[in-house]
């Protein structure tokens, strides 16, 4: 019988404005850290203003597109009742509501179970830059 371990880990990023930072590497190099094996990786967002995804990581025109895509699912505007916090806060509340902060993730022999052309991206969806914590939990067996 494998023994299972578990790992936590805390990220901070910072992007500076609204787009797509790639986290893979990152997130990857953590596994490595320990030398994990098999299991399943939970990516955690501790934030309401921003979210993650695993999206297309090839090609830097396919993440603009996306987050022009996001802009005009929700807007900026002085429409929204919610706006202590700028006229960017209530659509990156949306924004998040439509994407996610969290994801699950298996690992196989030490490697993300990725597609060809996947990788984890922090969505940021305000304009003035912010840390954001995502928070790293591997349950599984390691080497």
């Amino acid at each position: 019988m494998i023994p299972l371990i578990q790992q936590h880990h805390e990220l901070t990023i910072e992007a500076a404005g609204p787009s797509m930072v790639d986290v893979t590497a990152k997130v990857l190099a953590w596994l490595t850290s320990f030398r994990a094996r098999d299991g399943l990786l939970t990516v955690f967002l501790r934030h309401t203003s921003a979210s993650l995804t695993i999206q297309e990581n090839a090609s830097p025109s396919a993440r603009a597109d996306l987050i022009d895509a996001l802009n005009r699912l929700a807007p900026e505007s002085s429409a929204y009742r919610h706006n202590s916090e700028g006229p960017d806060d209530m659509p990156a509340h949306i924004k998040a509501l439509l994407t996610s902060v969290s994801l699950s993730i298996p690992v196989f022999g030490g490697a993300l179970a990725l597609g060809t052309w996947q990788g984890i991206f922090l969505i940021e969806h305000r304009k003035r830059p912010s840390p954001r914590a995502i928070l790293l939990h591997f349950v599984g067996s390691a080497d």
